[in-house]
């Protein structure tokens, strides 16, 4: 456990995992560490460019992950399946409620955890003033939870192509 102090002087305990993947007991056969820090050292070589986004765009001004999507695995790669599921959540989040300018949903996921439980699900919402997160907060939660829920259903239409990915 590791202790940080926050903005307000508090200190709040912090987890850190290291090596997730690793298991002991089985000497070398069971060490998920790679000399260089990548998969490309051991004949995985279907690494893409960061630059393509789910959405086709590069906004520097907006929240946006750094994972590319395009040739990754649709059943088991975190980071395309959360990077679709997090536009697709959004664009649900956006349609369901009037007075929605903008949505960002932010899934955060952890090397050898459970796809359907992320570290972190985030929703940044901007409304048109005259709607207040207060009304709508449980809302985006229920949806985001809804969605999570049904990730192995979200996966199958992922591999068969139900989701644009430019």
């Amino acid at each position: 456990m590791i202790a940080f102090l926050t903005t307000h002087g508090c200190v709040e305990n912090i987890a850190v995992h290291f090596n997730t993947l690793d298991e002991r007991g089985r000497g070398l056969g069971g060490i998920y560490l790679s000399l260089l820090g990548t998969s490309a050292e051991d004949a995985d070589s279907g690494q893409v460019g960061r630059g393509n986004r789910v959405n086709g765009l590069i906004s520097m001004n907006r929240p946006m992950g750094t994972e590319a999507t395009a040739g990754k695995n649709p059943v088991s790669h975190a980071g395309k399946i959360y990077n679709v599921l997090s536009h697709a959540i959004a664009r649900k989040v956006y349609e369901e409620f009037e007075g929605l300018k903008e949505v960002y949903v932010l899934l955060l996921s952890r090397v050898g955890t459970p796809i359907d439980t992320p570290q972190m699900a985030s929703a940044q919402v901007l409304t048109d003033g005259k709607l207040r997160l207060r009304e709508v907060s449980r809302k985006i939660t229920a949806i985001i939870e809804r969605e999570l829920a049904n990730i192995n259903t979200f996966c199958v239409d992922l591999s068969k192509g139900r989701y644009q990915i430019c």
